[in-house]
């Protein structure tokens, strides 16, 4: 007897499938009989939508998360000010807070879709509360939600006068990947060597990378290509991202073509945040104005696995934000200009498939036999959800429907609590 049924769906690849669910399993991907849909728990009818894996979160900053106005906004919106900012809050922050935020967060997007996110965990606090706080949610969590945490230095891992120990305390705290900001360093020697140091003990530990890389609009900002080189030498191909690399944007065309293939060769992932990078990056121009976003159309022609994240949420760095990563897919559409047929599923994908892929998540596409993890959109096809940034219609985790809406009246039922209305309105200071 099916659990769940969800018929007459599309999959972002066009066929017209029923979904059978049994506890937390897909057992039937296709038509299925009108005994067995008689007979299932419940029935959803699809009526044509379109159905995909869930959305993945790339990256984002759970600990700084809904602070907007601590102390006061960002005035002159840019990442340094966010920085200062941050750091005038962070010796008031408690562990309660932190995770009350981030589990506020998280329920916005289970209820978008979102059922995967990597989180960056500031780890030069001598007291490591985020780092504590973000176990625990990722604990709390666990059952309807894959979270990753990223040891995150802030404010520099040779640049902090604890920037080593910390981090190395937050590894063993249970944070899951190796962070680093090397372009935050004082100089760029310092840079590659904290890019060089932190690539080893990933080795040594057996961890993911996952580094903010070349955040800035400075063309000899060049980082990245150590990163990659680092890959390579410490055999993490394929387990390393590199975050935001925004200077691409503005690196001579010579160069770029050099580095593109050397990121493919070294399997090194990549990670823009659209909403923040064209927020943040070229604040010092006149006029033209470079939109900041790495250049993603040549990444993905050149076989590096490219994906979106959504980066912040109402923070010091941006003021905006309902953690939609369909509207982080639609702006990295328009941003980096990818309005072929190609070019638009490509961005559905950066926000699906493609993350999934960089955090090592296992059997994230919808297949017969793998987890009955998937979102179901009001549009018939990725392009589609895309320009509508489609109403969620049902999402489901491991085989339970954990939300069904569309919002703004989405209806969120997570394993142990009653259902509650997903509130979307933020409480932040302006």
């Amino acid at each position: 007897m099916l659990d769940l049924l969800v018929t007459d769906v599309r999959t972002p690849d066009g066929r017209e499938v029923d979904i059978g669910v049994v506890g937390d399993r897909v057992v039937a991907l296709g038509a299925v009989s009108r005994q067995a849909a008689e007979q299932a728990r419940r029935v959803v009818q699809g009526g044509g939508l379109l159905v995909s894996p869930p959305f993945v979160d790339a990256h984002f900053h759970l600990d700084a998360a809904l602070t907007l106005g601590r102390p006061r906004l960002n005035a002159s919106g840019t990442l340094l000010e966010g920085i200062a900012l941050w750091a005038e809050q962070k010796p008031s922050l408690t562990e309660e807070d932190i995770a009350a935020r981030a589990l506020r967060l998280i329920a916005w997007a289970a209820a978008r879709g979102t059922l995967a996110m990597r989180s960056h965990v500031d780890t030069c606090d001598p007291a490591l509360r985020a780092a504590r706080a973000l176990v625990e949610v990722r604990r709390r969590v666990a059952p309807f939600f894959d979270l990753q945490l990223v040891a995150f230095p802030q404010d520099g891992y040779l640049r902090h006068p604890r920037g080593v120990e910390l981090l190395s305390e937050a590894l063993d705290l249970g944070v899951d990947v190796v962070g680093g900001i090397p372009h935050f360093e004082r100089t760029a020697q310092a840079g590659r060597e904290s890019v060089e140091r932190l690539c080893r003990l990933a080795a040594d530990r057996g961890l993911r990378v996952d580094m903010h890389c070349d955040e800035n609009d400075d063309p000899q900002s060049r980082h990245v290509e150590v990163l990659a080189e680092q890959a390579v030498r410490f055999g993490l191909q394929g387990r390393v991202t590199a975050s935001h690399v925004t200077s691409l944007h503005s690196a001579p065309n010579d160069y770029a073509f050099k580095l593109l293939p050397l990121l493919a060769e070294a399997g090194v992932h990549v990670v823009a945040n659209p909403l923040i990078n064209i927020t943040l990056q070229g604040r010092q121009d006149s006029y033209p104005k470079r939109r900041g976003m790495t250049r993603a159309p040549e990444l993905m022609a050149a076989g590096v696995n490219v994906s979106f994240g959504h980066d912040c949420v109402m923070d010091p760095w941006y003021a905006l934000g309902s953690a939609d990563l369909l509207e982080v897919a639609h702006m990295g559409l328009h941003v980096a200009q990818l309005t072929s047929l190609a070019g638009m599923r490509a961005c559905f994908d950066a926000v699906t498939v493609n993350p999934a892929r960089a955090l090592g998540l296992e059997g994230w596409a919808l297949a017969e036999g793998g987890r009955a993890d998937f979102v179901l959109l009001h549009a018939r096809d990725p392009v589609e959800a895309l320009r509508l940034r489609a109403a969620r219609r049902l999402v489901v985790s491991r085989g339970r429907v954990v939300a069904e809406g569309p919002a703004p009246a989405m209806l969120l039922t997570l394993p142990g609590e009653a259902p509650r209305a997903v509130d979307f309105l933020g409480d932040a200071g302006r």
